[in-house]
């Protein structure tokens, strides 16, 4: 695996991405192969948000690798509390650990983090803006459940604004030849329009639909999510959005055979619990294979470390994001780094598009 970080699977060649898929499937089928394959490394897991999955699933990767753990899950237990920068605790838990795990409140913070760490980085969440190793987990269980990651029709229900599982979902299964995407949510959590742009320049072919049970019988792969309340700015209005997309038995009904049901959990009240035994549903198995998942990303990582620390950016914009829940809002001394199309500056940390 060529990439240093996984901040965005857009960041790492399609080869490096099918090597992953590839070795965790040997792990799934020959785990005691592997049972010391990290031994005498370690893994700091900094979560800034709550997590249970994807933290103790990186920390069962780790350890059945036969690793080591450090890290916090709640800043408040850390020099974070004090008001340390990300910069400042990057630089000193990147003299401690081989790789790092972050999860972050703020779009792009594993980009910004990745910029000051002498070891791998890997993002475990930022914001509402990616989760790739989500994404890498959803992959593997496809290429399982599916037996291919092409020529599908997926549709991704609920938050589809807020929701960097969909985000990252759906940059990744675009690269794939004749897939097809129906993105299924009310028009207040429609997709960023930076997934819409990505989806053009692929020639993706999508669709919006605002009736699950209309769209339903189309699809070979369902991901569900929940309406994610922490993202909303009041109670009021998380409530207008909660509840309107539910996965009930009897829309399942209308569902083909062999369709996958997909979640990347926690569950709220979007798919009932009577369709947990369907043998469609895959979300419960999602979760292991995603521990096969982060295994082998864990593996290629650390086959690919440095210790030293990357080039400086040069600031060459003197603009700031506009986006209020970017990194740089409250990491001030982060360069302005942007890429410059026709009409727009978009922010590198968290892709958020400003009119020149």
């Amino acid at each position: 695996m060529n990439a240093r970080n996984l901040i965005d699977l857009d960041h790492i060649s399609q080869n490096d991405l099918e090597e992953v898929i590839r070795l965790a499937g040997i792990i799934k089928e020959n785990p005691s192969y592997y049972i010391d394959d990290c031994h005498g490394n370690i893994m700091a897991t900094l979560f800034y948000e709550p997590s249970t999955r994807t933290q103790m699933s990186f920390q069962t990767a780790m350890l059945r690798l036969g690793g080591k753990l450090i890290g916090f899950d709640n800043p408040s237990n850390s020099s974070v509390s004090k008001g340390e920068s990300l910069k400042d605790t990057i630089r000193v838990v990147s003299n401690y650990a081989d790789i790092i795990v972050i999860r972050n409140s703020f779009e792009g913070s594993a980009l910004a983090a990745s910029m000051y760490s002498r070891c791998p980085i890997i993002n475990a969440g930022d914001g509402g803006h990616l989760h790739p190793t989500q994404t890498l987990t959803d992959l593997v269980t496809l290429s399982y459940e599916k037996g291919r990651l092409d020529h599908l029709t997926i549709g991704l229900c609920g938050d589809n604004k807020n929701g960097r599982t969909v985000h990252s979902l759906i940059k990744a299964l675009s690269k794939y030849e004749g897939n097809r995407f129906v993105m299924i949510s009310t028009p207040e959590l429609k997709v960023p329009d930076y997934i819409i742009e990505h989806l053009k320049e692929k020639g993706s072919e999508f669709s919006f639909a605002d009736n699950l049970e209309d769209a339903i019988s189309s699809l070979d792969v369902l991901y569900m999510t929940r309406i994610q309340r922490e993202r909303f700015a009041s109670q009021k209005e998380y409530e207008a959005q909660k509840g309107v997309f539910v996965l009930d038995e009897k829309k399942i009904k209308l569902a083909k055979p062999d369709l996958r049901i997909l979640h990347p959990l926690p569950r709220v009240d979007e798919i009932t619990v009577g369709v947990d035994d369907d043998p469609r549903a895959k979300y419960f198995e999602q979760t292991e294979y995603g521990m096969f998942a982060r295994m082998a990303l864990i593996i290629k990582m650390l086959e690919n470390r440095n210790s030293r620390l990357p080039d400086k950016v040069c600031d060459t914009h003197d603009c700031k994001c506009t986006n209020l829940r970017c990194i740089t809002q409250t990491e001030e001394y982060l360069p302005a780094i942007f890429k410059q199309t026709d009409e727009y500056l978009v922010c590198k940390y968290c892709e958020h598009a400003m009119k020149k």
